[in-house]
């Protein structure tokens, strides 16, 4: 039945897969659960013949076929932006044939480029389930629930199955929790130890039970596990509901329900069918009444972000106090966040707060190419090259003029500010209360203006195209597209969704409560000199006492890319409106549905919009308890000296040291270099600059990355970039492989 199951999970990939696959999701982009905009990534993928070569794998033939031709198309392709995709298929197919050694190698290399894959990881921890290695099985089931729990259906499932085959994927993720438990407690000898074991595979499969009542194997396992804690009665009825079921299980449930029976006093009172009837009935009634949490082991609560689902109804009056009421009571936290690009993210305009050069330097070109070359900016006239925009003063006030598509120049009033340290986008309001924002801005690191979209976008993306402006539509609307990350407490204030003429927010900027949640209530109780006792979520959030998910997870409102936005009931769109959860647990788009330009070839992010998305995958977060505040200060002193608010500035390595205590001192040896060198920094070899911001590279959050001497052989340094070469610029791939064997030999 197991297999069968996969069988049918391969033949829903398989059919639709070529839609899956041949649609991605542009970043730096608000996505909601209706504006899934997509573009076909098969087009990234320049060479004809490879193309052709992976669309094939779609075709209908024999699972020995797929493999045959998967492992084709990775000994012609290897450096492939869709190798994670082939091992997957290859992977599944290995899995169907029962080659197991095989399906083993390719979903790891599968999950080496893309980790976020429950429809990989949930056959694949099977497998490894049944050939005994019950470390990885229960790790990759534990990524299998978190995943499945935070991210959101494929595109290529249709919406009407997933639900079912969610359940059905839980249930076999449960399946493998309870089986890795039972196969440690017969490892185990008799005692507390092996009796924990076997009630912990009682509570996974009782839950996997509940979301497939009609998988067989789960209730043959339970029989077992209650055979060996003792509750006969229990196994028998067990193993009767896996009988029943039928299946290849059926032999086995009755040769276990004939040896309960035959070692039992019930032989002498009753036939053994009428003994099977019996405990079949018994199977047939409804569970003892007791509700079973669906939760994994407690390492996989803790590793899970998720929804939370608030049972209390929508509050009308939230209790916002604003920014301005923690003033009287917070005042150097106050004016410490008031220097801090967070306030400053989205301001009305004041001339002071302008960055870009309206004087001089301030005409910008439509048709010129922009490229980043290391950190040298490379512009590239095409051909079609004409004056699009001035950026001017008059009167002591900023505007923009555009050119029309009809020829005129329309001026507009800069009217606020968007961003305030690296560079800086302007907006205009329009007499309607529309706010739009100009397709041009200014880069302070490059002294230049740019279209910024038309560097990071997808080729034929609407914004990227800056004549769309005049349109005044909901491509270039600040309240559609970027007020959620920009500004606070954004509702709409007639619907649920993100129509533009709708939407009001109570703040410029990020305020204190977008972080700490609504706090009218401790400004009333502390105005009155009321003190009250609160709980550590409870707003105003106490970051110091918070688990290292929920820290996270309120960072994640803004610095999540894949995020998907969903309208709350009272149409609020970046915070809730309920009083038990203040803040949105969204759940994630697919890795795999975002555009190429994303990532690396080697599986990394290169965009610094998918920062929590990285931190998620290293260890630091899933084993350990690791949030942003561990490096981060949002209330830091001397913003503009310290710009990524960072904790120790100048002491970068304490950040690593306070749980890397046992490198404190022996820090050069560790790293090969002298203990005062940029190369004996803890982030120069496990947080490469290699991230995409504006601009500039920003270091990777997927904190635990390590140089990797074959990736950067596969894919070549500029798609899998390696810290040792990011310094040792005059060196090339085979030095770096000398240096990495001889530094893991030694």
């Amino acid at each position: 039945m197991r297999y069968q199951i996969y069988w049918l999970l391969f033949i829903a990939f398989t059919l639709s897969a070529v839609e899956w696959y041949s649609l991605a999701q542009d970043f730096d982009v608000v996505i909601s659960t209706t504006n899934r905009k997509s573009f076909t990534i098969v087009d990234q993928v320049k060479d004809p013949a490879e193309r052709k070569a992976f669309l094939a794998l779609y075709g209908k033939m024999s699972p020995r076929e797929k493999a045959k031709l998967a492992e084709d198309f990775l000994g012609a392709y290897p450096q492939s932006w869709l190798l994670a995709q082939v091992y997957e298929i290859a992977a599944k197919s290995y899995i169907d044939l029962e080659d197991y050694p095989n399906a083993l190698r390719c979903g790891k290399e599968s999950l080496r480029l893309l980790p976020e894959s429950p429809l990989l990881l949930v056959p694949l921890a099977n497998v490894q389930a049944r050939q005994s290695f019950l470390t990885e099985a229960k790790q990759n089931a534990i990524k299998a629930m978190q995943q499945l729990d935070r991210l959101s259906r494929p595109d290529s499932i249709p919406e009407r199955e997933w639900p079912d085959l969610e359940r059905q994927l839980k249930a076999s993720t449960l399946f493998v929790l309870g089986r890795v438990a039972v196969s440690e407690a017969f490892g185990q000898p008799s005692g507390e130890k092996r009796k924990e074991l076997l009630r912990q595979s009682e509570r996974h499969l009782l839950q996997a039970r509940a979301l497939n009542p009609l998988d067989p194997e789960i209730p043959y396992l339970m029989g077992l596990s209650y055979l060996s804690l003792g509750k006969v009665e229990g196994a028998a009825t067990s193993f009767a509901i896996a009988y029943q079921l039928k299946g290849t299980m059926q032999p086995q449930a009755l040769q276990q329900l004939r040896r309960i029976y035959e070692t039992s006093n019930v032989q002498a009172q009753l036939p053994f069918e009428t003994f099977l009837d019996k405990m079949a009935q018994k199977g047939r009634e409804p569970a003892s009444g007791q509700s079973i949490p669906l939760t994994g082991t407690p390492q996989a609560n803790a590793a899970r972000t998720a929804p939370v689902v608030a049972q209390d109804q929508p509050n009308e009056s939230p209790g916002y106090a604003g920014s301005a009421a923690c003033r009287q009571c917070h005042l150097e936290q106050h004016q410490a966040w008031q220097q801090t690009g967070m306030s400053r993210m989205f301001r009305p305009y004041r001339p002071e707060n302008v960055l870009g050069e309206f004087s001089q330097n301030n005409e910008f070109y439509a048709g010129e190419e922009v490229k980043l070359r290391g950190s040298q900016l490379e512009v590239i006239s095409g051909k079609a090259r004409f004056l699009f925009a001035r950026m001017v003063m008059e009167e002591g006030r900023h505007y923009f003029q555009i050119k029309h598509s009809d020829g005129r120049w329309v001026r507009y009033p800069v009217d606020y500010t968007i961003g305030s340290k690296w560079q800086q986008a302007y907006a205009t309001r329009l007499p309607n209360g529309q706010i739009h924002v100009f397709p041009i801005q200014y880069n302070a690191l490059h002294r230049r203006w740019i279209n910024f979209w038309k560097i990071i976008d997808t080729e034929g993306s609407e914004r990227a195209d800056v004549s769309s402006f005049e349109k005044l539509g909901m491509g270039t609307s600040y309240q559609a597209n970027c007020a959620v990350c920009h500004t606070s407490q954004l509702r709409n204030i007639k619907g649920r969704g993100f129509e533009f003429d709708n939407l009001e927010f109570r703040e410029t900027g990020i305020n204190c409560e977008m972080c700490h949640g609504p706090s009218a209530r401790h400004v009333a109780a502390m105005t009155a000199g009321k003190s009250y006792t609160k709980q550590p979520l409870e707003p105003p959030v106490d970051f110091n006492r918070i688990n290292a998910r929920d820290y996270v997870a309120i960072c994640a409102q803004c610095h999540m890319q894949s995020a998907m936005r969903e309208s709350g009931p009272l149409g609020e769109l970046n915070f809730s409106g309920r009083a038990t959860a203040f803040f949105q647990r969204s759940q994630s788009r697919p890795l795999a549905e975002f555009s190429r330009k994303a990532f690396y070839k080697d599986g990394r992010f290169r965009e610094t919009t998918f920062i929590v998305e990285a931190l998620y995958r290293t260890a630091c977060f899933q084993k350990g308890q690791v949030s942003c505040g561990h490096c981060h200060d949002p209330h830091g002193q001397n913003a503009s000296a310290n710009p990524k608010s960072l904790k120790f500035l100048d002491q970068p390595d304490r950040m690593c040291l306070q749980c890397h205590s046992q490198f404190a001192q022996s820090a050069e040896r560790h790293t090969r270099h002298p203990i005062q060198s940029e190369g004996s920094r803890c982030v120069s070899c496990h947080m490469p600059p290699i991230m995409n911001s504006l601009l500039f590279q920003a270091r990777t959050h997927q904190i635990d990355d390590i140089p990797n001497a074959a990736m950067t052989l596969r894919f070549g340094p500029e798609e899998s970039p390696n810290a040792c070469l990011l310094c040792h610029t005059d060196r090339g791939t085979d030095w770096l492989k000398q240096q990495l064997l001889a530094y893991n030999h030694n």
